[in-house]
């Protein structure tokens, strides 16, 4: 059986022209990508497993974040497709559409930032923002279909923005950018249909890691109460939350 695109070529959907996308047209990648190139811990095969794995999580990323139609995500059978974050309980592309990829990831309970509290919109803009470019890529595979398939994978990125957003106390939390890397890794199973479609992906990592190198002492968050609605960009000091992260999260 031949190969969907999507595992063959890393931007396979950004040739999708008919597709819904957020902002009207395909989002670029191409900064994203060059700092892959330049940063990255691998160098895959050409067309071994590990190429053919990260292939496809950089286009199902490219599909959770942009298009707004599910019936355009070519990468998933959005019918039966879950997503689980550290044994939590799944959820459903439609939630995934909802609420963004980071309000999907990123677990509640940490003093920088709630899902809660950060609409989609806000979300992308607030991690653009402090990332520009936040690179992806498979560290190692250790199964192969027909099974489910088990990775290891690292995100990489320099904090280069002042990080802002609103935690779950309420509060307006900032952290002046440093510069430096932030590095995390994770192990995923993505389960696979016939047609190379993911039908369930599975994730474990610690998102709070992420936090902690962008504060490594635990002393450079300002944080401040607010007093307006629990949602970001709706109303109050939350539209100023919204308004500071104003960058255009289409460059990617």
């Amino acid at each position: 059986m031949a190969l969907p695109d999507y595992m063959t070529d890393a931007n396979a959907v950004l040739k999708d022209t008919d597709a819904q996308w957020r902002y009207k047209q395909p989002p670029d990648y191409s900064k994203t990508r060059k700092y892959y190139e330049e940063t990255k811990s691998k160098n895959h095969a050409a067309g071994s497993l590990p190429e053919l794995v990260e292939n496809l999580v950089k286009n199902w990323e490219i599909e959770a974040s942009f298009k707004t139609q599910l019936s355009d995500w070519r990468t998933v059978d959005f019918t039966q497709y879950s997503f689980t974050i550290n044994d939590g309980e799944p959820v459903s592309a439609e939630h995934m559409l909802q609420v963004g990829t980071y309000n999907a990831i990123i677990q509640a309970g940490n003093k920088y930032y709630d899902p809660k509290t950060m609409d989609f919109g806000t979300s992308h803009k607030t991690f653009k923002r402090m990332m520009p470019t936040f690179a992806w890529e498979v560290l190692e595979v250790y199964t192969e279909p027909p099974n489910p398939v088990a990775f290891k994978w690292r995100h990489w990125g320099e904090f280069k923005g002042d990080y802002s957003a609103v935690n779950g106390d309420n509060e307006k939390v900032k952290i002046e950018a440093t510069g430096g890397l932030v590095d995390i890794t994770g192990v995923t199973v993505a389960y696979l249909n016939d047609k190379m479609q993911v039908t369930k992906l599975k994730t474990w990592f610690d998102s709070d890691e992420m936090f902690r190198q962008m504060d490594p002492t635990g002393t450079k968050a300002i944080i401040t109460p607010m007093g307006a609605c629990p949602i970001a960009g709706h109303g109050g000091e939350k539209d100023a939350i919204s308004a500071e992260v104003t960058e255009d999260v289409n460059i990617h």
